[in-house]
């Protein structure tokens, strides 16, 4: 009895073993690292290979046809500008929230214009795009609960600080 019942124990523990992933044949010869490297010249984020790129990776320069389309535009060279400026004013160690530069671009962009006081919201996700470029350029680190984070995959609030 007790033999039949070790036999049920040993198969159930291999139940939860798992298994190595397999690799699919498409994925270019070049190395994880290699391919990590290559970054999105409008927003800043990682770009993943593809099975569609991999005659022309070395081309491929924006991660989405929407960042093609967008590119990089002056305002979001304000906005680094913007930040860059706003961490020199601050103490080597500070940091500074992406909504601080937006402020900062609206209100200039206000000063042109009647604009209304909410006209920096429009400018917080090409803060963060603006953010995630000067973290792919090493000037820059984006933290979340003072630890450095992906920049391609932080979700909810961040803060920006200087590379160390």
């Amino acid at each position: 009895m007790l033999g039949a019942r070790s036999a049920v124990v040993s198969r159930m523990a291999g139940m939860g073993r798992q298994r190595e992933p397999r690799s699919t044949g498409r994925e270019p010869r070049s190395s994880e690292g290699e391919r990590a490297d290559k970054v999105c010249r409008s927003c800043g984020r990682r770009i993943e290979w593809r099975a569609t790129w991999a005659k022309n990776w070395d081309d491929v320069a924006y991660c989405s046809d929407a960042c093609r389309a967008r590119k990089v535009r002056p305002v979001d060279r304000e906005l680094e500008e913007s930040i860059r400026r706003l961490l020199g004013e601050r103490a080597a160690t500070a940091t500074i929230c992406p909504s601080e530069a937006a402020r900062a671009v609206a209100a200039q962009q206000s000063a042109a214009s009647e604009a209304a006081d909410d006209a920096w919201r429009a400018l917080m996700e090409p803060a963060r795009r603006a953010a995630r470029r000067l973290v792919a350029a090493g000037e820059v680190e984006i933290t979340q609960g003072g630890r450095v984070v992906d920049p391609s995959t932080a979700k909810g609030p961040i803060r920006i600080r200087r590379a160390r």
